[in-house]
């Protein structure tokens, strides 16, 4: 007699063994089953959310396909050029090679994109980076865009303040030929500011980590003085 109640008790002990087995497992494939569904989730929001943004901005005439630039020039090497108006390596840069980029590219030896980043919003208590840019991208609209860019440079604020104003960005537009009404409307307007945004998350994907940075056909720049980036146009057009 106490055999079989033995054995009822192993069998009960089994039968609730396997019972909790199953439910840990229900458990198990409900929460992997939950995890799924928000990844996937998750997933078709990030989609909507980026194909919402990719779809917010105007680029202004000039611009690349992509719109992440400004393109000028029609030679057979590409110069990528990533510059934060707000950087002081930046135009340090174009003194020093400006004149060298513009010959490469009035003898038809390159083509350059410019892509005005905004990376020193920190460095402003205005976000002048951002302000500035899509000024630029005014200045592009207007048919001015290398003349305000240079300009932008030479009048270049220090770090750590508000910047050039408004109004001042509306001034140096107005020196380099710009109309003042279109281009003051299109400035104090943002017309360009989610343009800025896009051209600076591109250049963040694109592995560009500070400015200036300067690549040739796709391949970064170390010397980025006059000889060194006619040897490397001439190199990339061989």
């Amino acid at each position: 007699m106490s055999s079989r109640k033995g054995q009822r008790n192993a069998a009960r002990v089994v039968r609730e063994q396997l019972a909790r087995e199953r439910r840990r497992k229900r458990t198990l494939w409900t929460s992997l089953v939950a995890v799924a569904v928000l990844v996937i989730a998750g997933g078709i929001g990030w989609a909507v959310w980026s194909s919402q943004r990719s779809d917010t901005f105007t680029a202004p005439p000039g611009a690349t396909e992509a719109g992440t630039g400004i393109a000028y020039g029609t030679g057979p090497v590409t110069i990528d050029l990533y510059e934060d108006f707000l950087c002081p390596a930046c135009n340090q840069f174009q003194q020093t090679s400006g004149a060298t980029i513009d010959q490469l590219v009035s003898e038809g030896k390159a083509r350059v994109v410019f892509h005005p980043v905004a990376y020193l919003n920190r460095f402003s208590t205005t976000e002048y980076s951002t302000r500035s840019s899509a000024a630029s991208g005014c200045a592009a609209k207007g048919g001015r865009f290398q003349e305000y860019a240079k300009a932008l440079f030479a009048k270049q604020p220090p770090e750590g303040g508000a910047g050039l104003s408004d109004d001042e960005l509306v001034d140096i537009g107005a020196g380099v030929g710009l109309n003042r009404d279109d281009f003051a409307s299109c400035v104090s307007d943002g017309t360009y500011k989610a343009w800025t945004e896009h051209v600076t998350e591109d250049a963040s994907r694109a592995g560009v980590t500070g400015t200036p940075t300067v690549k040739v056909n796709g391949a970064e720049v170390a010397d980025r003085s006059p000889a060194g980036l006619t040897a490397a146009v001439a190199a990339a057009g061989k």
